[in-house]
C-alpha cells in the first residue's frame, strides 16, 4: 500500500500531467519493489478508474482532457483551440494537438471530450508559447502561427473568427513566420489575410 500511495501522491499533482512506467519505476527506486509488482498495481489504477490511458505507453490520473496533449510531446495546442485557449475566441473548440511525431492522426477522446491529434513537420514547430489554462501551464501557437497553421492545414479561416484574430494580429511578426514558408503559400496567406481584413472593414 507504501508503494501506492507513493505513486498518487507522485503523479496525481499538476507537475505529472502525464506519467509512463519507466516514470513509475523511478519513483520507487530503492524501494525493492519488482517490475512485475508496478504492473499489477498499473494494472489495478487502469481496472478501478482511478488512471486513464491516453496513448500507448501513456498514462494520467487526471480527467481534463487537457492534458491529452502531454501524451505527444513534442507538441503545442493549435488551430481554434488556440484562439479559445488564449481568448481571442469566444466559442468552444475541441483540443487540436499539433505534434511532429509519427502517431496516428484525426479524432480520439478522453474522458467523453473528443480531440484531434494533427502532425506537423518538425521545422514547423516554433511560433508557440508556455500559458496557464486551468491547472496547467500549457504550449499553445500565438496567433500569427495560429493564422498561418488554419491556412496550411485548413485551408480558410471562418469569417466568424476574424474579428478577434484582427484584433490581435501582429503584422510584423507574421511576415517573419512566413518567410519560413513557401512562396507560393506565403502569398496566398497574405492574400487571404488581406481578404479578410477588407471584407471586415466593409462589416
Amino acid at each position: 500500500m507504501r508503494y501506492l500511495e507513493r505513486v498518487r501522491s507522485t503523479f496525481s499533482g499538476k507537475d505529472f500531467p502525464t506519467f509512463t512506467i519507466d516514470d513509475l519505476r523511478l519513483s520507487l527506486k530503492g524501494t525493492g519493489i519488482s517490475d512485475a509488482y508496478i504492473y499489477v498495481m498499473l494494472h489495478n489504477l487502469l481496472k478501478n478508474g482511478e488512471v486513464t490511458r491516453i496513448t500507448r505507453g501513456i498514462y494520467t490520473f487526471h480527467d481534463d482532457a487537457v492534458v491529452a496533449g502531454f501524451a505527444f510531446r513534442p507538441f503545442y495546442y493549435g488551430l481554434e483551440s488556440a484562439l479559445s485557449i488564449r481568448g481571442v475566441s469566444g466559442q468552444g473548440a475541441n483540443y487540436i494537438i499539433m505534434t511532429p511525431r509519427n502517431v496516428r492522426t484525426g479524432m480520439r477522446s478522453f474522458h467523453g471530450r473528443n480531440y484531434r491529434v494533427q502532425r506537423v513537420e518538425s521545422g514547423l514547430m516554433f511560433g508557440y508559447s508556455v500559458v496557464r489554462y486551468g491547472s496547467f501551464w500549457v504550449p499553445v501557437s500565438d496567433v500569427e502561427k495560429t493564422v498561418i497553421d488554419m491556412l496550411y492545414f485548413d485551408g480558410a479561416i471562418r469569417d466568424e473568427l476574424w474579428p478577434g484574430i484582427a484584433a490581435a494580429l501582429d503584422r510584423k511578426r507574421l511576415m517573419d513566420y512566413l518567410k519560413r514558408y513557401p512562396p507560393y503559400f506565403r502569398k496566398r496567406a497574405l492574400d487571404s489575410v488581406a481578404a479578410m481584413g477588407r471584407a471586415g472593414r466593409k462589416a
